[in-house]
């Protein structure tokens, strides 16, 4: 334990996802070897997150605008569109390069015991998309990319009961199964159950 303003803010580093007591330490004391310019760099970077940073009007995306850069994307496929749980979700499958359509975010996944409904997600809106023709294009295909976890598996079911009554709309989930490199041996029991059932031909 240290004394005063450095134990508050190893206190307060700690509180951070995926930050340990090690870690907000080692965070702590190189924060005071630092200069004070890179301080109010960082001061200032954290002031900006809470009040420039807002939320794309239409996918809920962090966005420095009212739409984010990739609905203001024109090369997108309006009639495609990727549900997944958070924003850095987003990027993940960015990366991928694969994916061409538009996201939704939901800002999280439906867990009761933590008072995570459907009213406190981003469901709602996702149906009025779904419902409305954007541009004059009618939404196709919903991939549903949630976490393979509980709380992921359970907004994915309750999404596919919302969604199925809509004509001519395919709903799809993200596949989970083996990843590339591993091997059968240390794959777990529901790991290795997915890819089963997510088998495709060749």
């Amino acid at each position: 334990m240290y004394e005063g303003p450095v134990q508050d803010l190893i206190d307060e580093l700690g509180r951070l996802p995926g930050v340990g007591p090690k870690s907000a330490q080692r965070i702590a004391f190189h924060l005071l070897a630092t200069e004070s310019a890179d301080i109010e760099r960082l001061q200032h970077a954290l002031q900006k997150v809470k009040e420039g940073v807002v939320f794309c009007d239409v996918c809920g995306n962090v966005s420095a605008e009212t739409r984010c850069r990739i609905c203001r994307d024109p090369k997108r496929d309006l009639a495609l569109v990727c549900v997944v749980e958070e924003p850095k979700d987003v990027q993940a499958i960015e990366r991928t390069r694969e994916f061409k359509g538009r996201y939704h975010v939901l800002g999280g996944a439906l867990d009761p015991l933590s008072g995570v409904g459907p009213d406190q997600l981003r469901i709602r809106q996702l149906l009025n998309r779904i419902g409305t023709a954007t541009d004059g294009v009618d939404i196709s295909e919903v991939i549903i990319a949630t976490d393979p976890n509980t709380e992921g598996e359970a907004t994915a079911t309750y999404l596919v009961r919302m969604l199925r009554d809509f004509p001519g709309l395919t709903v799809t989930r993200l596949a989970s199964g083996l990843p590339m490199g591993g091997d059968l041996e240390f794959a777990d029991e529901l790991t290795l159950g997915r890819a089963l059932s997510g088998r495709r031909s060749m």
